[in-house]
């Protein structure tokens, strides 16, 4: 079988072990802290501010590199980059864009899926650097600096027997993921990876052209915390760690299902919705359908085979489909079913949506329908069971709203080669066509959105993303950032007065 990414497929099979990251002294090392360089009052102004950390400007050898994104559909050219080393770059680097009005914009994983981690003529504070984790294994909890990705949290949590919740890709940014919800195959037994948040660091602007760190927590800004928790990716400031009350997780069993073609869709779609949010707790999976596939993907938490295959009865029994089942650590489980960046199409384009109510057979004739007529073999129709712990919203509450839905599912599209300019320019129309006709032929049965899937030009996104939250969000933004320094297409403003 053929390796395809998450926004194509999971791995076939995962390798125990492989593609496990290993950070230099990141069980030991403190994420790093810093002062505000001045700590003026409001509309007080600052000395001027140096940039610090590693700075890469247009005229550098890696310029092209460290300004490119993910999603390669998106070209921007900033006028500097600074890869902070420690929470103090940061300070620095967002004073020195209030005190030169320069647009700014904040990366981690550089997956912003609308490129709206990047600006024209602007700067780039960017945290994938900031790799540092501490892992306090009495009190169950993990300080982690806000450059880990999703893979290299993962395994270091696993290393130690813990987890939380994160999404399927490694290459994501684990803050990121975070910020906006996050979630994956082990929502269900965890919750939103957001859910596990209990602290953060956070560098914010104060006064006319200063910035400062404060700590958000259950007692300290605790409004801060909550709308970091769902909202927080470059809204309120500058995330420079995180931290989380991780869960046990010793094994799980993986199950992976495959149907040739679609002639099962049916069968396998509607048995899959009406089951899979109301299982076991334990039990996360996603499904994938593809132009000539229809994949199951399934994780349980601290089970065995017998029991995964128990649960996954219904579905199984659907058709004859492939089914291979693997136990391990969480870590090599994870880490097996990556694919690397380099394998993966340049340009990619989304549609996001939630799931109050199973679809009804036309709804799924829709999906068989696009599917055939998918524009590459890298499109797919993805879903991810909700149900189980994301009903229950942690202590001090949570700005990700969709608590109800049965399932998030999402139409995407990948076209092009990997570091080829322009490569795949043929296709863009056709791809893009086919994302905005396909969400718009699911409309009647789905609502809602997902803000780390931003659906461009929806109206309404406000409330699509977070439902009858926005007006909150709005007046924290107005505690936090009044003068609406972090800004971009769709973010949040700030309440008037």
């Amino acid at each position: 079988m053929q390796d395809f990414s998450r926004r194509g497929m999971l791995k076939a099979t995962a390798a125990a072990g492989a593609g496990a990251v290993v950070l230099p002294g990141i069980a030991a090392a403190e994420a790093p802290g810093a002062s505000a360089a001045t700590r003026g009052a409001d509309g007080a102004t600052c000395e001027p501010a140096q940039l610090t950390g590693r700075i890469v400007r247009p005229n550098d050898p890696n310029y092209a590199s460290a300004s490119l994104g993910w999603d390669e559909l998106f070209v921007h050219y900033p006028l500097v980059i600074v890869y902070a080393q420690n929470t103090q770059d940061v300070v620095n680097a967002l004073t020195w864009a209030r005190q030169h009005d320069v647009a700014l914009r904040v990366r981690s994983g550089g997956h912003s899926l609308e490129g709206w981690s990047n600006v024209d003529n602007g700067i780039v504070i960017d945290v994938s650097e900031l790799k540092s984790a501490h892992i306090d294994t009495a009190a169950r909890t993990a300080t982690v600096g806000a450059g880990l990705n999703q893979l290299e949290a993962v395994t270091t949590l696993a290393k130690k027997n813990f987890a939380v919740t994160t999404g399927t890709e490694g290459s994501v940014g684990l803050a990121g993921a975070t910020l906006g919800g996050g979630f994956g195959f082990l929502t269900r037994y965890l919750g939103m990876a957001c859910d596990s948040l209990i602290g953060a660091e956070i560098v914010v602007a104060e006064g006319a052209d200063c910035a400062k760190v404060i700590r958000a927590d259950l007692k300290n800004h605790s409004d801060l915390l909550w709308a970091l928790r769902g909202a927080g990716n470059g809204n309120f400031g500058i995330a420079t760690s995180l931290t989380y009350k991780v869960a046990p997780l010793k094994s799980v069993t993986y199950v992976q299902a495959t149907w040739d073609g679609l002639g099962d869709l049916h069968g396998v779609f509607d048995t899959w919705q009406r089951t899979a949010p109301v299982a076991d707790d334990r039990l996360g999976t996603q499904l994938e359908v593809h132009r000539n596939q229809i994949l199951l993907f399934a994780v349980l938490a601290e089970g065995t085979p017998a029991e995964a295959k128990k649960l996954l009865a219904p579905i199984l029994s659907v058709g004859r489909p492939n089914v291979s089942v693997q136990v391990g650590n969480w870590g090599d489980v994870y880490a097996g079913f990556q694919i690397p960046t380099e394998n993966e199409p340049a340009n990619w384009k989304f549609f996001s949506q939630f799931t109050d109510k199973p679809f009804p057979r036309k709804a799924i004739s829709v999906i068989a329908s696009f599917m055939r007529d998918a524009p590459t073999d890298d499109t797919n129709f993805f879903t991810q069971a909700f149900g189980g712990a994301v009903r229950k919203s942690p202590r001090g509450g949570t700005a990700f709203p969709h608590r109800d839905a049965l399932f998030y599912s999402e139409p995407g599209v990948g076209w092009g080669t990997r570091g080829e300019p322009g490569s795949g320019d043929e296709l863009t129309t056709q791809a893009q066509t086919w994302i905005a006709e396909f969400s718009q032929a699911l409309r009647p049965y789905v609502n809602g959105a997902y803000v780390n899937v931003p659906n461009i030009g929806m109206q309404d996104w406000e409330t699509a993303y977070w439902e009858s939250n926005f007006d909150r969000l709005r007046k924290v933004k107005a505690q936090y950032d009044p003068r609406n320094v972090f800004q971009y297409e769709q973010s949040i403003p700030p309440a008037s007065c």
